[in-house]
């Protein structure tokens, strides 16, 4: 009756998967905990299907009570099968069951009217019955597919309404292609029920999320070999509610020169003997790699952290040893007691890391504590984050500009293109807070092609040559100047305008001429597509005469410090340097210009135009085309 051509090998490749899966660490989370359930369930849902199928086949042969016996289990895993993978979908998706008892009786309801009427059908045959003919399906069999589409609807329901913030995009994909591949064998086993497919497809369906969500190796350092920054975030998002965790934090002192003193190989080596010791020496305990020399132990409130930093001061006093390496290191510590209040998991593992980075700038040894006061710090930091990601995802960038002074006339003639973004008040967020963000998100390239977009489309739509403005200025950053493509997408944006590459100017700081080669490389490419360039923030980097004498520059600004330096103790320095620059066919403009005093002082020692809050500060587009024909 049924076949068993492809349930055997579905069932042994499980088997393998159970065996990689207890072969590695595993990071005691509910994630994982349901995965464990769910694939249990389903090695035990292969075993009675296979063992069901055999004695119905041959049911003559075997007493009456095992066969319903091993129908019975058969269904109930069956129904347990489908229920686990809904709860590990609930589980990958954070929702909490506990939390919402009506969700749970709604969702666990039906689960045990289903195996009731299981256990009942020996009486009334219900779901199924076996008589002298063998095995058939009862009046209500249907409910095997029912109980199944309602598990996965609950799941397709839990995907749409999940919560973007905690979901990562890869979970969720894998999490959608996991209840298609369930949905698509249910269906295949209706239309062909004598084939035992579903297993198959539930195989399938597990292997996708044990590659791409729950594949312990996700969770480990490879180099150091204990847990890493992902898991340490998603062990915090686990046990956010508890008031009596204690975060004990490690650092190698001074990491970037020891890197450069053993090189990465032997300080790899290190670093592992060190996280092996951390292990063994606290088992009761989680210890966890974060980066660059961090690590992170939590515990609870009997962790003495004291006794810990002892213990390990003593151990870095010996030098750290294998076959391939000796190392002398030394290290700084930093914890964060429990709190009153209940902090993101964000929260608590920015200041942990500015903790571990004060600590490890003195030479004192003197462990840092968590305050308070750093979680609202970190807190900060954090709402500052989202509300980039958030304007960078919905194109919110907004563009001001700051007037460019002709010395000569006094009129504006160009204006710099600055980035602003706005906080959930709708405040203006300092560009000192969130650029950093916009690097360390590896986003920046976002940011600028939206400012240099939205500037171009400002161009098309209110022709600032007509009022007067030459040119506008727009920042390129060190990191968005690597981009392979930058010629090219910037030279596209251009043409989808309809506008001259020439009028606008791209700011380039002396950071992104290190790489003399490749610097000369993306300026040609630049050049030959129009756009002109203006060094910015001289006098901050490691520019000489020389280097920009190779340079295309129409001109230099000199940095606000240098300015400001200048203007309170005057010297020859600079006049000499801005006469230099002229006779190499340079213009100089003079940033951070604040009063009148200022105007002279740079005006009397060659300056083309000016910049500063003396003129305006940094406005908005209509604010700027406001100013410019109320004053023009």
């Amino acid at each position: 009756m049924w076949s068993f051509d492809f349930v055997i090998p579905t069932f042994l490749i499980l088997v393998i998967i159970l065996f990689s899966y207890f072969s590695l660490p595993r990071l005691n989370v509910k994630r994982n905990w349901v995965f464990l359930q769910m694939i249990v369930m389903a090695t035990a849902c292969i075993v009675f299907d296979i063992l069901s199928s055999m004695i119905d086949n041959e049911y003559a042969e075997y007493p009456i009570f095992l066969t319903y016996l091993l129908n019975m289990l058969f269904f109930i895993c069956f129904y347990l099968r489908a229920f686990s993978m809904f709860t590990f979908t609930a589980s990958i998706l954070r929702i909490r069951l506990i939390s919402r008892p009506y969700l749970k009786h709604l969702i666990v309801v039906p689960l045990i009217v289903c195996i009731v009427l299981v256990l009942l059908s020996p009486l009334n045959g219900l779901i199924f019955y076996i008589d002298e003919t063998g095995y058939h399906s009862g009046p209500l069999y249907f409910l095997l597919y029912l109980l199944s589409l309602f598990y996965l609807g609950l799941s397709f329901g839990a995907l749409i309404v999940r919560d973007k913030v905690f979901v990562r995009r890869k979970e969720f994909r894998s999490l959608v292609f996991f209840n298609c591949i369930l949905m698509a064998g249910l269906i295949c086993r209706y239309m062909m029920p004598r084939y035992l497919l579903m297993d198959t497809f539930c195989l399938m369906a597990i292997l996708v999320v044990y590659l791409n969500i729950i594949n312990p190796e996700f969770c480990l350092d490879q180099k150091v070999g204990t847990f890493n920054r992902q898991a340490l975030a998603d062990y915090i998002d686990e046990h956010i509610t508890d008031k009596d965790r204690i975060f004990f934090g490690i650092i190698v002192h001074k990491y970037g020169e020891m890197l450069d003193i053993y090189g990465s190989r032997q300080l790899d080596s290190g670093l592992a003997m060190i996280g092996d010791h951390l292990v063994r020496s606290y088992p009761e305990y989680r210890a966890f790699y974060v980066s660059r020399g961090r690590f992170v132990i939590v515990g609870d409130s009997q962790m003495d952290t004291r006794a810990m930093r002892e213990d390990i001061s003593r151990r870095f006093k010996s030098p750290w040893r294998s076959d391939s390496a000796e190392l002398y290191l030394d290290a700084d510590y930093a914890y964060m007691e429990p709190t009153d209040e209940t902090p993101t998991r964000d929260m608590i593992l920015s200041s942990l890391a500015a903790a571990l980075d004060e600590s490890d700038s003195v030479d004192d040894h003197v462990p840092v504590e968590v305050t308070e006061a750093d979680l609202l710090i970190a807190q900060k930091k954090v709402q500052i984050k989202r509300c980039f990601e958030n304007a960078v995802e919905h194109d919110n960038i907004e563009v001001f500009f700051q007037p460019l002074i002709d010395v000569t006339t006094g009129k504006v003639v160009g204006a710099e293109a600055l980035s602003r973004i706005r906080d959930n008040d709708g405040t203006i967020v300092p560009p000192s807070l969130f650029i950093p963000v916009a690097e360390s998100s590896g986003k920046i390239n976002n940011l600028g092609e939206q400012v240099f977009e939205k500037t171009c489309r400002f161009i098309k739509e209110y022709d600032p040559e007509s009022l007067g403005i030459e040119w506008i200025n727009v920042n390129l950053s060190p990191l968005q100047f690597l981009r392979s493509d930058l010629a090219e997408r910037f030279s596209d944006i251009a043409l989808k305008y309809d506008i001259d590459p020439g009028i606008v100017h791209l700011e380039i700081t002396e950071e992104s001429m290190v790489d003399e080669f490749f610097f000369q490389k993306q300026i040609d490419a630049l050049s030959s597509r129009g756009f002109q360039f203006v060094l910015d923030d001289y006098g901050t980097g490691y520019s000489n005469l020389t280097r920009l004498k190779k340079c295309p520059f129409i001109s230099i600004k000199l940095d606000m410090e240098v300015v400001w330096d200048f203007c309170k103790k005057p010297d020859e320095i600079l006049p000499m340097m801005i006469q230099a620059f002229k006779h190499m066919g340079f213009l100089v403009t003079a940033e951070g210009i604040e009063n009148e005093r200022m105007v002279e002082q740079m005006k009397g020692i060659g300056c083309d135009y000016f910049q500063g809050f003396f003129y305006s500060k940094p406005v908005p587009m209509d604010e700027f085309i406001k100013n410019i024909r109320k004053n023009g």
